[in-house]
């Protein structure tokens, strides 16, 4: 098929466009949406989404604050970081990269991120209004892939979405999100036994398992909407995804290259996160 491929980039920068007007409106009223984002140990891939998020600040006007702290650091010193960023009028978004390293528990630094600045979308009480539908903070990158569906024009109400992956960032929310946009959601993961028969029914396939090339065609029922949330090496060195794109694109309907496809939604839904919760200082 050809003509099929959702490009990411493209609808980010739209995103992006209306989220900069945003920040201009906050600007007269004298707020300048302020994002910090931490980052432990010198991991190379979280350096260069750091890097990314950090230009994206600049080029919409927004004011960003990079904290880099050793790999080594202890978690009562982490938490203390985060406790002043929670204290900073300037500041109305906080990120900690993830992963952290082993001597650090992930959950106890994500629950002490005040949920009125956790634009990740990650802590228990954003999560669970998430799931009952209030508003709050999405995930950035389930939030992200809602937005390409619907730049995209892909109808969701009363399709099969089938999620190969269930992890808190990506995989659980995303099947939450569909299903209050009534698609019918089935989660598949590592203990699925015949993955095929469950794929092959996707009218909308995420597949967020981080392996590369793990889904080819054989899995794609013809005319699919298929997400590929993957970010790998493959024997070349080079970025792929968790489909193989080459024999997928030639029966999915509308498919996301790797890199270019989920990748830069990311960023811009944390930019729109950050932008929202500069917003709503004015409604507190």
């Amino acid at each position: 098929m050809t003509n099929n491929i959702i490009d990411g980039k493209q609808i980010a920068r739209k995103v992006t466009e209306k989220v900069k007007k945003r920040v201009e409106d906050l600007k007269t009223l004298g707020i300048t949406p302020g994002l910090a984002v931490v980052l432990v140990g010198n991991n190379a891939a979280s350096q260069t989404y750091v890097n990314n998020k950090t230009k994206t600040c600049e080029k919409l006007g927004m004011y960003s604050v990079l904290i880099e702290l050793d790999e080594q650091v202890s978690e009562e010193e982490l938490l203390k970081q985060v406790e002043l960023l929670n204290d900073d009028e300037k500041i109305h978004g906080i990120l900690v990269q993830l992963p952290l390293p082993n001597q650090i528990d992930e959950d106890r630094v994500i629950a002490a991120i005040s949920p009125l600045k956790d634009v990740d979308g990650f802590h228990p009480e954003n999560v669970g209004k998430m799931m009952i539908g209030q508003p709050t903070f999405l995930p950035c990158t389930p939030f992200g892939i809602l937005k390409l569906l619907e730049y995209s024009s892909v109808d969701i109400a009363g399709k099969h979405a089938v999620i190969i992956g269930r992890s808190n960032i990506v995989g659980k929310p995303m099947g939450q999100l569909l299903l209050k946009k009534d698609a019918t959601v089935t989660y598949c993961h590592s203990k699925t036994k015949d993955l095929h028969v469950y794929t092959k029914q996707a009218d909308i396939l995420v597949v967020a398992i981080g392996r590369a090339k793990a889904i080819d065609a054989s899995y794609i029922k013809a005319g699919a909407v298929v997400i590929d949330v993957g970010m790998n090496r493959d024997e070349y060195n080079k970025l792929c995804g968790d489909v193989d794109f080459t024999s997928a694109k030639e029966v999915a309907s509308k498919i996301t290259p790797v890199p270019g496809g989920v990748g830069p939604m990311t960023i811009a839904m944390l930019m729109e996160n950050t932008c929202l919760a500069a917003e709503n200082t004015c409604k507190n």
